[in-house]
């Protein structure tokens, strides 16, 4: 997705949740754009040395209340931010180190995401629960740390 019709995207999911798009939101979501993955809020200011701190913290927590980014918890209740599916149109998994909270993003095959889902529907079915979407985090070690 280009970076023009990403932000129009995020706009309009501001605007339904009656949020303005500020620069600082577009700045955040600029950084998570680019990012190679998940980041943290010392990864965003990293990037962006001119957004604060308590800036971004609101910030995204506005991003996340309307849907444009998600929040992956790791180790300690640290997180970690990217943008939304919906947004991107990449579905992917997370394996995320609960040593050091290093977060890597994976894909499963056609064919495991059927099964996956198949699966998920007969769980649904029987405990009469509407899927919207699904995540899979898998938590264990990294190469680093193990």
């Amino acid at each position: 997705m280009t970076a023009d019709l990403l932000h129009d995207d995020v706009a309009s999911l501001l605007r339904v949740g009656e949020h303005r798009y500020t620069t600082s939101r577009r700045q955040v979501i600029s950084v998570l754009h680019t990012s190679a993955g998940p980041v943290t809020i010392l990864d965003i200011l990293e990037v962006d040395t001119g957004l604060a701190q308590s800036s971004v913290y609101r910030n995204l927590a506005i991003l996340e209340e309307v849907g444009a980014v998600v929040r992956i918890v790791t180790h300690d209740d640290h997180a970690r931010f990217e943008l939304a599916e919906r947004l991107t149109d990449h579905h992917h998994h997370h394996l995320i180190c609960t040593i050091c909270g290093s977060v890597s993003d994976f894909e499963l095959t056609a064919d495991t995401e059927g099964a996956l889902n198949m699966a998920f529907a007969k769980v649904s079915r029987s405990a009469k629960f509407t899927i919207d979407s699904h995540r899979l985090d898998l938590l264990g070690s990294c190469a680093d740390c193990a």
